[in-house]
């Protein structure tokens, strides 16, 4: 069984999903506000804080995005160019030590999408693991780097074909087996058409192809059907984006989780894997009583002498069922032949 470790968390199909919370973006520029989140995400149950290290220089480009016409989704709504609001969001590379400081002061874990190749031999010194988002999916020169540490890399697949990531599979497998692989779509607008486009059922086919990486979910879907759906299809990493208002501005905070939809998350994926349990079929403890009142006994409708002969129409089959009475599958062992002691109208008839 495919299995990564992060910090102190084992991570596998049997042991508990990993949460991670995205504040990405959501600090707002801010050093406190960051610190803030970190401490509400771990009060809520993330396991981890995750950020995004980019800059706007080496992550877009504003001519680019200027020249580009009708392709712009959620950026629709953004009140600035695509460049600016990068620009605006940026997350300084010397807040690293802090914010890894208030992670372990919470006791979860820190990590960053590093969107620059340069800052990663920095942040080497400072991660345990390591997050691909699903637009550098195709920079296999980064991801390779990346690999090389030998720490767990978790690969987001969003607006990717099957061929995009068995490259990359390939490639990152043969130097480091310590790999996730997320089911992810890119869509951010929030939509409720979206929930038509999560594809949950990729994660079987992963599950498949990728045998030697665990599974799951990058999502940015309102609610928590997505996340309950890819925990009972093996998936076992989650990550969705953190904030503390939905009403802030900023380019990440309306299709984000807040402290009281995390909480639920959270709440409602351990019922789940608590439920999946064992695939062991068995009559549970807790049925064990259950199983004598449900079943039905093959029990005497009338009182029977010693001797008798046991007819089809001297029986019936009624409730409860003594561990030690004869299944009902088993009725036509008895009719036909004599009775060994008298019965009275009732009893129940038992296996010796």
């Amino acid at each position: 069984m495919s299995k990564i470790k992060i910090g102190t968390k084992l991570i596998s199909e049997n042991n508990p999903t990993y949460f991670i919370a995205d504040i990405a973006s959501n600090h707002d520029g801010s050093l406190k506000r960051a610190k803030k989140l970190i401490k509400l995400a771990a009060d809520c149950g993330a396991d981890a804080a995750k950020f995004q290290n980019f800059y706007a220089k080496t992550l877009v480009s504003n001519y680019g995005f200027e020249k580009l016409i009708n392709v712009r989704s959620h950026q629709s709504h953004w009140n600035d160019s695509v460049y600016k609001i990068y620009e605006k969001n940026e997350l300084p590379l010397e807040w690293t030590i802090q914010l890894k400081e208030e992670c372990k002061k919470n006791n979860i874990d820190y990590f960053t999408a590093p969107y620059d190749s340069k800052i990663i031999s920095y942040l080497n010194k400072h991660l345990n693991v390591w997050k691909i988002g699903s637009g550098d999916i195709t920079w296999h020169e980064n991801i390779l780097r990346i690999a090389k540490t030998k720490k767990p890399l978790i690969i987001a697949t969003g607006a990717s074909t099957l061929e995009d990531v068995k490259k990359i599979y390939k490639k990152v497998i043969k130097i480091n087996t310590n790999l996730c692989i997320m089911q992810c779509n890119t869509n951010y607008t929030g939509s409720q058409t979206n929930f038509k486009y999560i594809n949950l059922n990729v994660l079987k086919q992963y599950k498949k192809k990728f045998p030697k990486a665990v599974l799951g979910l990058s999502d940015h879907t309102e609610g928590h059907e997505t996340v309950l759906g890819a925990i009972a299809l093996g998936a076992r990493v989650i990550e969705k984006h953190f904030t503390d208002n939905n009403q802030r501005i900023g380019p990440d905070h309306k299709f984000s989780m807040n402290p009281n939809s995390w909480k639920l998350m959270i709440k409602l994926s351990r019922n789940l894997e608590a439920s999946l349990g064992s695939d062991i079929k068995k009559i549970e403890d807790n049925e064990k009583e259950t199983v004598i009142l449900q079943r039905r006994a093959i029990r005497f409708n009338k009182d029977i002498a010693k001797n008798e002969i046991i007819k089809k129409e001297d029986l019936s089959v009624l409730r409860p069922c003594p561990i030690d009475a004869l299944p009902i599958y088993d009725i036509n062992k008895i009719i036909g032949k004599k009775s060994n002691k008298n019965f009275k109208k009732g009893e129940y008839i038992k296996k010796n």
